[in-house]
């Protein structure tokens, strides 16, 4: 049983950096659906916002940010941006109308304020055009393999 559960850890030890890009990819094609809802009118919206104003701001933030997640550019700078973006989404938006996430309608506002939270920490993963740049230089780890 032990060598099962040790081989089990192996496997997912190797397989993380790979899970994480596509993770970081899944999260940013979603959230680049919220960016082509508030600027571009799509997706079940009738949103177009007035250029510069906090509507069209916030598209614009998810419609880039979305983007330079799915190709892992700047991930953990995207991601803190993100982060702090949402967080302030669910204050100004949600926690108004209750404590509860579920009450209130933030749980989508929270979940992807932890989920960019946890990519600051986390990075792009092996498929990401951070980890390409990081093997051409000693800026960060996010192409090298964990120890």
């Amino acid at each position: 049983m032990n060598h099962i559960h040790g081989e089990l850890f192996r496997v997912l030890k190797i397989g993380k950096p790979y899970v994480l890009s596509v993770y970081r990819f899944i999260l940013g094609f979603l959230f680049i659906e919220h960016g082509f809802q508030k600027i571009f009118g799509l997706l079940g919206s009738r949103m177009q916002p007035e250029p510069l104003t906090l509507m069209w701001t916030a598209g614009m933030l998810e419609l880039v940010g979305g983007i330079l997640l799915m190709v892992g550019l700047f991930t953990r700078s995207t991601a803190f941006i993100l982060s702090g973006f949402m967080a302030v989404a669910y204050f100004m938006v949600h926690a108004s109308s209750g404590f509860w996430p579920v009450m209130n309608k933030g749980e989508v506002a929270a979940l992807y304020s932890f989920s960019f939270f946890l990519l600051i920490f986390l990075g792009g993963g092996r498929w990401s055009i951070d980890a390409l740049f990081c093997k051409k230089s000693a800026c960060c780890c996010e192409g090298k393999k964990e120890k």
